[in-house]
């Protein structure tokens, strides 16, 4: 099917704004307005704007999460807090008995009052001494996941260096479902529905960017995808 010809100046005036208050060091504001750029040059199928806008969000996304770093607090997290609750900039380790789709729910508030932060989901230990760590993102029929195995940190407790290691491990396992035989447009939306889980994941990102660029080159849309997730996104 032929690509729609469409009015671009909306996506335009979003990343004005978005570069400008980068420029300003509002870096909430910047990724705010350039993920709402994104999603609308994929309605728009405009992949090449797509791949314009992975850029300045992912710097964004990049110093918030060294702000949530340089904090050096990990905040435990068992349940999601209520709208009571201060939150502190730091990294925030969810564990059972939150699912991985709280982490979505606690990233979406810690944005809201833009508190810096780098939001991870952990599950129960495997029998093998590991902990998985899990990300839940929208998904065409029902929410993808991905998972990876991590050895726990020596003493048990998370720390941010720890964090870190487990945030990169999940991003990879995340881009590693998404086969690159698979068609360019396809590869976007798969990579774009995982982003929703680890929206701060520098390589993810960069794939996103590639996909996006691939499919730019496309002369045609392909045919719907037929691909369904398997796994149980609320339990562990």
């Amino acid at each position: 099917m032929p690509r729609m010809v469409v009015d671009k100046s909306g996506v335009d005036a979003l990343m004005e704004r978005a570069s400008s208050a980068l420029a300003q060091g509002d870096y909430f504001e910047t990724a705010g307005l350039a993920r709402r750029a994104l999603d609308q040059a994929r309605r728009d199928d405009d992949f090449e704007r797509m791949a314009r806008v992975c850029l300045p969000l992912q710097e964004a996304r990049r110093l918030i999460r060294e702000q949530a770093l340089d904090a050096g607090r990990v905040v435990p997290v068992s349940a999601l807090p209520s709208g009571r609750v201060r939150l502190e900039p730091g990294c925030y380790d969810v564990h059972p008995p939150a699912v991985g789709i709280t982490a979505n729910s606690l990233r979406a508030m810690l944005d809201r009052r833009r508190v810096p932060a780098m939001v991870v989901a952990r599950e129960p230990a495997t029998r093998e001494g590991r902990w998985p760590v899990v990300l839940v993102g929208s998904g065409q029929f029902m929410p993808v996941v991905a998972r990876a195995k991590v050895a726990p940190p020596p003493d048990g407790a998370a720390t941010p260096a720890w964090m870190l290691a487990a945030h990169e491990a999940l991003g990879d396992a995340a881009i590693a479902q998404v086969r690159p035989e698979w068609p360019a447009d396809h590869r976007v939306d798969d990579l774009l529905e995982r982003l929703e889980g680890l929206p701060d994941h520098e390589k993810l990102m960069q794939a996103l960017a590639t996909a996006c660029r691939e499919a730019a080159r496309l002369e045609s849309r392909s045919p719907p995808r037929r691909r369904t997730p398997l796994d149980d996104p609320y339990g562990f």
